[in-house]
């Protein structure tokens, strides 16, 4: 269920945008999920499995969301405080979805992930992902866990995704989409996974999560990852 009283940030501390608006009713929108997760199905079959028959009119959707002049924000309650936007950069020319995690205390928020035509990623693992659907944590855009697993979905890059997380994606897609074949779409989004791919996970000796994927902020061997400290932050924000 979308809860039409999201609270919005006027500006997200760091992070030049906006006008940010809530759009909680796009997430109830069968074709929005199509394009949402169009970038996480790289294969031929994924594809069709996606799409079915609604090519088209998925495609007319999204390019609805793309010609506002403001910026759609949704966004996933975390625990401590700590929030998850997903905000939908309608800048021409420079169009794409960031994810970003925030808490009122930080001067700034994190950026975690960029899915568009110059990818960043990936930005949680599947447990951090998992938990943030299911914290049952009100408030937000939606209090719905499938909703907001298919909402994080794109940010997702992880070798080891147990074997049960294929029922878990299967059991959002049925309830969120009219896709034909749920169980087979989820377990082909789960081996392609989002644009930078699956990377692999480890845990510093100070408790940070970090990974190696190269397009990644949480991985410290780039050049651009986060700092020390600002990956010990979110490391902590996103423990399961």
């Amino acid at each position: 269920m979308t809860n039409s009283a999201d609270p919005h940030p006027a500006q997200i501390p760091g992070y030049d945008g906006g006008p940010y608006t809530p759009h909680p009713e796009l997430l109830d929108e069968h074709l929005f999920w199509l394009a949402h997760l169009a970038s996480c199905a790289h294969l031929e079959e994924a594809q069709e499995l996606l799409f079915g028959p609604d090519y088209e009119a998925g495609e007319e959707f999204y390019r609805q969301v793309w010609d506002r002049a403001d910026w759609p924000l949704v966004t996933v309650p975390l625990t401590a405080g700590h929030r998850f936007h997903v905000v939908y950069r309608t800048f021409d020319g420079d169009r794409g979805t960031d994810y970003l995690i925030h808490h009122p205390d930080w001067e700034r928020a994190e950026l975690l992930a960029q899915d568009d035509g110059h990818f960043m990623g990936p930005a949680l693992s599947w447990p951090e992902l998992a938990a943030a659907a299911d914290n049952g944590i009100p408030g937000g855009s939606t209090d719905d866990p499938h909703a907001r697993l298919l909402l994080l979905l794109p940010a997702l890059g992880d070798h080891a995704v147990p074997g049960r997380a294929v029922a878990r994606l299967a059991a959002a897609l049925h309830a969120r989409t009219t896709v034909e074949d749920p169980d087979r779409l989820a377990a082909l989004l789960l081996t392609e996974q989002g644009q930078p791919g699956p990377a692999h996970w480890t845990t510093t000796e100070d408790g940070i999560r970090i990974n190696d994927g190269h397009h990644s902020y949480r991985n410290p061997a780039n050049h651009f990852a986060l700092s020390a400290h600002h990956l010990a932050r979110v490391s902590a924000a996103l423990t399961p």
